[in-house]
Order: C-alpha cells, then sequence, then structure tokens
C-alpha cells in the first residue's frame, strides 16, 4: 500500500521547522555570546548537574544527539570562555566529565530565561509552553524521537 501526501511531507515539515527554530535561538542568544548548539550543551549539562551527575563529553553526546566529536570541540571553546570545566575522569581515564563554572551557570540562567521566552512565543499557536496542545505535540515529538533508526544497509548491486 502507498500512501500519498499532499503537500509538504512530515519529514520536510519537522526539518523546516528545526531550522526556524535554530535560527531565531541563535538570533535570541547571538547578544549572550551563545550559539544554539553551545546553548543545548550548557543547559543539558545544567539539568544533568540539577539532576546530580557530572556528564563524559560523551554522555552529553548522547543527550544532546550530538557528535561527540562536535561535544569535545564545544567543550573546549566552552571551556576557553570560563563557562565549562572539563576534567579526566578518574575512574576512566579515556572520559573527560564537565561542569559548569560560576560564571557559566550564571550565563546559562540568562540563556534559558531568554529561549524559554521565545519558545512560549513560538509555541504560541499551540497554547504558548503550557498549553494541552504543546504537551500533546512534545509526547508526539518524544514518541518520534524514540524510534530507533535503522541501519544502513547497501547491497552489492549498489556498492560502486
Amino acid at each position: 500500500m502507498t500512501a500519498s501526501i499532499d503537500g509538504p511531507t512530515p519529514g520536510f515539515l519537522v526539518w523546516r521547522l528545526s531550522m526556524k527554530w535554530r535560527v531565531a535561538i541563535d538570533r535570541a542568544l547571538a547578544p549572550l555570546g551563545l550559539t544554539h548548539a553551545q546553548y543545548s550543551l550548557v543547559a543539558s549539562l545544567q539539568g544533568m548537574e540539577h539532576a546530580g551527575t557530572r556528564p563524559s563529553q560523551r554522555a552529553l553526546a548522547d543527550h544532546t544527539g550530538l557528535e561527540p566529536l562536535y561535544v569535545s570541540k564545544l567543550a573546549r571553546s566552552l571551556e576557553a570562555a570560563g563557562l565549562v570545566e572539563r576534567a579526566a575522569d578518574p575512574s576512566d581515564s579515556r572520559a573527560v566529565r564537565l561542569s559548569l563554572t560560576g560564571e557559566g551557570r550564571a550565563a546559562t540562567d540568562r540563556a534559558v530565561a531568554v529561549v524559554r521566552e521565545l519558545v512560549d512565543g513560538l509555541l504560541a499557536p499551540l497554547g504558548g509552553l503550557d498549553g494541552p496542545a504543546t504537551e500533546a505535540f512534545t509526547e508526539a515529538l518524544r514518541a518520534l524521537l524514540d524510534v530507533p533508526v535503522p541501519p544502513v544497509t547497501v547491497s552489492r548491486e549498489e556498492q560502486p
């Protein structure tokens, strides 16, 4: 059975929405000296610290969905800016643990407030951050994110 979709596909709409939000958040955070990717790292790190963990770069990569190498690059730039501390993990010599500095916590608090206000406005058609439609939208997004990405297989005929 073939499904026909008139108009944009769900995948295209997800892509457009993610790009729209990324650009809006980048613009909102620029006066604070942060990019959206840096914000994703420090805000996630703050949440993990509030939960009582000092995550490794790998754990933060898994949490954010960013590539581990990119998290390492972001962590180094945030360390140079005085917002993040990187330390060797005493139980695993290959791992690097991350934590926010005092300055990093203050910057993250400001950034979270800016992003929260922006996202509340972006979600206004669904009733804002606290709207019932936003709750349903969030649950739908979680369900989609929980679906594992199937491995890519290439048959011998398709190989160069």
